[in-house]
């Protein structure tokens, strides 16, 4: 597990003989460890590249043939698993599966039913529209004429008879009565179907020509409606005979296009081995916590005929992130902005762990954060009753992020919302009101509003620590990567920081400059610090070091701002709805029940519609501006990324075992999985 850090990684090279190559690529497949590697051309200029048999292409054919009768069969649980010792046994299993004719034959079937039936459906849909017609529909589609169905509102219905000259001779059937939708059916000469077209496009009224049928719209409609019945029929008769179908071979079936599949992903691991007369090679990424436990399985595997080894590189190693239970849901953040590089900071612990703060602290009401916390809760079960939601506003919260990013976004809240309950309750905020002072006259011992001063004190200090952190960090990156300048660039950054912010407290509380050791201190420290900075990076970098420590110092006092618009918001909102609700009873109790009615009504709408777009100010403002906060006045001091995920070779088992389990001399754990997340 790793914290503040990247999992290392080591590059391996494994040498084995081609007797043994079939083991050892199933045992990389079952350990998940290896991330398999291109060999350097040096290597290749030894060896020769494998290329693929007549075999691999039998696993091909036979891996589309499983997945196609996979995709037509109704899915099972899994059951009893399957083994397979070799790929002979897998192929001549995939022989003994008949079922490949009658299945193909009844999902063929039942797609082409299911386009008829859906055809069918539009159809009958279409003839709803013109059941005021009595005529048979054969009449519209005379070889002179172009005939239309219709429905528009009554403005763009008369928009549209007015942009049709004359000369097309156009002729509507509509349905009787007055209505603010028209339906209607239009007839024009062919000749004019340029200035339909025109017309339509000007009235924003869709045309859909008359359907190919020949009888009364109420014939047709029964005839369609019986053909329906009978499609509906048969496709329930295939779906119970697939169903058969599948209770009997999906098992098997499933299990070999798992095993299949496996081999498959070993063909493809195979392109990138180097092959000798007799032996092989390959070269990987592997953990380094891992390097033991692959070099004992595959000693195991091969009977000790394979050499695993260490290999110096400064290629780029993939990055594999392995945080703590519960701070992994934070990697979404950082995968987000950019996977941090394998040597250097993994930032999420701190993200985890600053990002509620933040976020809690810019919320800072308990009624907000409970309302923000139930709110996440609905999402993390998976948006429950959603289809009741306005289309409108599902279509808004589909647009911003996917299901899965809603959910992790979801769990991030959370901890902040919690803080920010906790904080609403200290502070007695509760959507804006003092509700624990009206009702046992609670005095908070901090007031938001009475008492900016010190919550900016605070976030100058919390900024100052979150930029220090960051110089910090930066500084142990730079020594890592052997850039002494950088360590003293670094280092000097955060002495320059801490000088500006004592000079600034020193300037505001008015301390004597004359003897007062903080500002002397203060003013000692900025001189060493821009003059060790001016002599490792020039003069241009020590005024722009100095601008961005003052300016991201600053930066961490949005969170007060953020804090304040929020409560006043709130405060405005509750003012005016408190003021027209009480104008409303005052008018009611001088006799006029219109001024009540309506001093109330439009004081709770805007209660309502104010509170709930400060609910999504809450959501919105301290999320972003929280994780902007990280991402660039922290990230900046050390941070890179521009990664590459660590992608190990192999899959999860789930309907067959591995061909070495209980093998002699390999540890039966290993087939569970590697000790990754």
């Amino acid at each position: 597990m790793g914290i503040l850090r990247p999992v290392r990684m080591t590059r391996v090279g494994i040498l084995g003989l081609k007797d043994d190559r079939e083991r050892i690529l199933t045992a990389l497949h079952d350990l998940r460890v290896a991330q398999i590697e291109t060999l350097p051309p040096e290597t290749l200029a030894q060896l020769a590249p494998e290329r693929g048999n007549e075999l691999q292409r039998r696993i091909g054919d036979e891996t589309l043939r499983f997945r196609g009768l996979l995709s037509a069969l109704p899915e099972l649980p899994a059951g009893a698993l399957h083994r397979f010792d070799s790929v002979d046994q897998i192929l001549a299993a995939a022989a003994t599966v008949p079922i490949d004719a009658e299945v193909g034959s009844l999902k063929l079937e039942d797609d082409r039913l299911l386009t008829e039936e859906r055809t069918n459906d539009d159809l009958l849909a279409l003839l709803d529209r013109i059941t005021f017609y009595a005529g048979r529909l054969d009449d519209l589609r005379a070889t002179s004429v172009l005939s239309f169905i219709g429905e528009a509102e009554s403005d763009s219905y008369s928009a549209l008879r007015a942009e049709l000259p004359s000369a097309t001779d156009a002729t509507f059937l509509t349905a009787p009565g007055p209505k603010v939708s028209v339906r209607f059916i239009l007839v024009v000469r062919k000749t004019a179907a340029d200035a339909l077209a025109k017309a339509s496009t000007h009235s924003g009224v869709r045309l859909t020509a008359v359907p190919n049928l020949s009888g009364t719209p109420s014939e047709e409609r029964a005839r369609l409606t019986a053909r329906r019945a009978e499609i509906v029929r048969r496709r329930a008769g295939i779906a119970e005979r697939l169903g058969a179908v599948s209770r009997e071979w999906y098992g098997l079936i499933a299990a070999i296009d798992e095993a299949l599949t496996v081999e498959n992903r070993k063909v493809e691991a195979l392109q990138k081995f180097g092959a000798g007369r007799l032996s092989f090679a390959v070269e990987a990424w592997v953990p380094e916590r891992d390097v033991a436990r692959l070099q004992t399985v595959l000693k195991g595997v091969a009977q000790d005929r394979a050499y695993v080894y260490s290999i110096a590189t400064k290629a780029e190693a993939p990055t594999l992130m392995d945080n703590p239970r519960g701070f992994r849901r934070f990697e979404f953040f950082i995968r987000f902005y950019s996977l941090p590089q394998a040597d250097e900071w993994d930032p999420t612990f701190v993200f985890a762990i600053v990002f509620p703060l933040f976020f809690g602290f810019m919320l800072g009401d308990w009624g907000y954060g409970l309302t923000i916390l139930l709110v996440s809760l609905w999402m993390i079960a998976g948006f429950p009753g959603a289809s009741k939601l306005p289309k409108f506003g599902r279509k808004f919260v589909k647009s911003i992020m996917g299901p899965q990013g809603m959910q992790q976004l979801a769990w991030a809240l959370i901890p902040g919302c919690l803080l920010a309950i906790a904080l609403g309750l200290f502070w007695d905020e509760f959507f804006g009101y003092h509700l624990f002072g009206a009702l046992f006259g609670y005095v908070p011992l901090l007031d938001p509003v009475r008492n900016t001063g010190k919550l900016l004190l605070f976030a100058g200090f919390l900024g100052l620590g979150m930029v220090t952190f960051g110089f910090l960090l930066g500084a142990l990156k730079e020594y890592f990567h052997h850039h002494p300048k950088g360590v003293v660039g670094k280092l000097m950054a955060i002495v320059l920081a801490w000088g500006v912010a004592f000079l600034g407290l020193s300037l505001i509380f008015r301390w004597d400059r004359a003897t007062d050791p903080v500002f002397v201190g203060s003013i000692a420290a900025i001189g060493v610090g821009a003059v060790s900075i001016f002599v490792v990076e020039g003069g241009q970098q020590t005024m722009l070091e100095f601008i961005e420590v003052l300016s991201h110092v600053l930066s961490y006092t949005r969170l007060v701002g953020i804090l304040l618009a929020s409560v006043i918001l709130a405060v405005v909102i509750n003012s005016i709805s408190v003021g027209l609700i009480h104008g409303g009873i005052a008018e009611g109790v001088l006799g006029t029940a219109v001024g009540l009615t309506l001093g109330i009504v439009v004081g709770l709408l805007i209660i309502i519609v104010g509170q709930s777009f400060n609910v999504i100010l809450g959501v919105f403002e301290p999320g972003i501006q929280g994780a902007r906060l990280i991402f660039v006045e922290y990230f900046s001091k050390f941070y890179t990324g521009n990664g590459t995920a660590f992608r190990p070779f192999g899959g999860v088992r789930k309907r067959t075992v591995s061909s070495l389990s209980g093998t002699s001399g390999v540890p039966g754990p290993f087939i569970q999985g590697p000790s990754q997340p």
